[in-house]
């Protein structure tokens, strides 16, 4: 796949277990197997050396056109294919997910029907995956009615009621009936596959559908947040609770750059985030799992809390290189594993206690926190307090270098804060009143070091001039009101300085790697929020609609825009930045008796 070929408007399907990237042409680029962190059988959207292998396809023979769209309030994706002759077939792609037995279903398994809509269409099926990272094509065996391919680790199991020629040998055929193939685990179905992928269908757009409907949604712009809210739902991993930050590895933030990570773990930054964000909706489940994921992690801990965990609860996540996938669009390197395991980034105290905090005051949950838990979260307090006027590598992970960063100790403030106040709910009173006290003096200890003494806004470090975005978080964080002159000052430095056109970068400073390239696209939905606190509403709008129109043709959004093209970049679908999104389109929308 070279340059002009590869984009990022993909979409995405999943269900918990496992994601998939389907390009426009409803070819499957992308998917790890077992899980989100697994060996990419599906591959080619980082260019294999091996040739033009790891991917899963239909070619119509005279293609001219194609569309896609999702089924309303699902991620079940159709993909329509037009030829020249008239000729037309749709692809249905979901993996299923749905409640059976009183738990949720949600096998590694991508389910795919192919049906003719118009003509006589000629279609041929590649299917070809890779194993170890595109470093060979797998052993493969078959049977009177599936292929088997010998992954690593796993082996997966293509069942279909297509004629078995079709797919083993990708002969070319008249598609004269509707057909299914089912991909998963190395298991006999006990139903016929079209039978098996149409209950499936059904139970799956039943399970979504009623997912979505208890959603409490702004009256504007319901599409784009419900489409993102399913997005982020698609990015936990039910069997922890995990949640990744993308599930992709190694798209650039920019082109031919070596800003290339791999995105496929749990941050836990970025997990509150989520959290936050879909509690906001009345997703109050995703909470609960990912609170049972930190529960897991702290059993384990040795004691300080690293950023970014494995989703089965590794620590180490040693980064090395794929040689045998040359990146998106030919512009590597691949790397697997990050080593920001290995750095200290001391706002994630701070964001433990924000991601639990709600499970003591919402009274909408079956358990909710109590004095025990209370006292487990206590820890996390601890290690804050004693870390707030420490150096860090702050939120944007310096590899080169550390500071004393404003994020990471107003994170430590906000640690003490909301333990004061759960203490305080909880009738702790000894405990409300020391939490309290701890936060007041790192507040304190913020305005005396991270304001400018000459500009009176807030700075990105203790005793810097610099700025970045994570600044404009600090109304919403409750550190101090969005009318402060600090604040108000603060939004319009940053605005000046790190604004190129509609879109925000995080910093411009050059860091390990040079100067940044590309906006980071959650910092200009948090421009958009702080706006608004502000009450530049107006102003507000309207960039948040330029946003919602950098949105792929599916609506999701990468990590990153380039400010001069408008284009996509950066690991896919990108969880912060769909946060963003729910973020901003909550705070904008006219109330719903005002539409009404």
């Amino acid at each position: 796949m070279n340059e002009s070929q590869s984009t990022l408007d993909l979409g995405v399907v999943g269900n918990g277990s496992i994601g998939a990237l389907i390009d426009a042409r409803g070819r499957i680029v992308w998917c790890c197997l077992p899980s989100f962190d697994g060996d990419p059988a599906f591959c080619s959207l980082l260019s294999p050396t091996a040739g033009d292998l790891g991917y899963f396809d239909l070619v119509l023979d005279g293609e001219t056109t194609r569309s896609q769209r999702y089924l309303d309030n699902t991620p079940v994706l159709v993909t329509r294919l037009e030829a020249a002759d008239g000729s037309a077939v749709e692809i249905v792609d979901f993996a299923p997910r749905y409640k059976l037995n009183g738990r949720i279903f949600h096998p590694m398994s991508l389910l795919r029907t192919i049906r003719p809509l118009a003509g006589a269409p000629r279609i041929t099926l590649r299917l070809r995956p890779l194993a170890n990272y595109g470093e060979r094509r797998p052993e493969r065996t078959f049977g009177s009615n599936h292929l088997r391919f010998l992954l690593d680790g796993v082996v997966l199991r293509a069942t279909t009621d297509a004629p078995l020629p079709m797919l083993r040998d990708e002969l070319p055929f008249l598609l004269d009936r509707e057909l299914s193939i089912v991909l998963g685990p190395d298991e006999t179905l006990a139903q016929a596959p079209a039978v098996h992928v149409r209950e499936a269908l059904d139970s799956t757009v039943d399970y979504w559908r009623e997912w979505v409907r208890y959603l409490s949604i702004p009256a504007e712009w319901q599409d784009a947040v419900i489409r993102a809210a399913i997005t982020l739902k698609l990015s936990q991993y039910e069997g922890t609770g995990a949640i990744v930050a993308a599930l992709t590895t190694s798209i650039p933030e920019a082109p031919h750059t070596v800003r290339n990570w791999d995105y496929r773990y749990c941050w836990l930054r970025d997990a509150a985030f989520v959290v936050r964000a879909l509690n906001r909706l009345g997703a109050t489940r995703s909470m609960e799992e990912y609170l049972r994921y930190l529960a897991n992690l702290a059993a384990s801990a040795d004691g300080d809390l690293a950023p970014v965990y494995g989703i089965h609860f590794e620590r180490e996540l040693i980064e090395r290189e794929a040689g045998h996938l040359r990146g998106y669009r030919g512009m590597g390197p691949v790397r697997i594993g990050n080593d920001a395991w290995r750095q200290s980034q001391h706002d994630v105290y701070g964001s433990v206690v924000l991601a639990a905090t709600q499970l003591f005051f919402d009274h909408r949950l079956n358990v909710r926190g109590d004095a025990a838990a209370f006292a487990r979260l206590e820890h996390a307090g601890e290690a804050a307090f004693r870390l707030h006027d420490q150096p860090d590598a702050g939120l944007w992970e310096f590899r080169g270098r550390s500071d004393v960063h404003t994020y990471s100790s107003v994170m430590s403030w906000a640690a003490c804060d909301r333990l004061g106040r759960i203490a305080s709910h909880l009738g702790l009173e000894e405990r409300a009143a020391f939490w309290s006290d701890r936060a007041e003096r790192v507040r304190t200890l913020i305005f005396e070091r991270a304001v400018h003494p000459q500009h009176g806004h807030f700075v990105d470090a203790f005793g810097s001039e610099r700025l970045d975005a994570s600044l404009l978080l600090l109304a919403d964080l409750g550190f101090v009101t969005p009318h402060d002159p600090r604040f108000v000052a603060t939004v319009e430095a940053v605005g000046r300085v790190l604004r190129q056109g509609d879109y925000l970068f995080r910093y411009i400073v050059p860091d390990d790697f040079g100067a940044p390239e590309t906006s980071f696209t959650i910092c200009s939905f948090w421009y958009v929020d702080a706006l608004a606190a502000i009450g530049r509403v107006d102003e507000a709008r309207v960039l948040f609609e330029q946003l919602l129109a950098r949105r792929n043709p599916l609506g999701l959004l990468s990590e990153d825009v380039h400010p001069g093209s408008g284009e996509l970049w950066g690991n896919f679908p990108q969880t912060y930045s769909l946060v963003g999104l729910i973020n901003a389109a909550a705070r904008l929308s006219r109330s719903w008796e005002s539409v009404l």
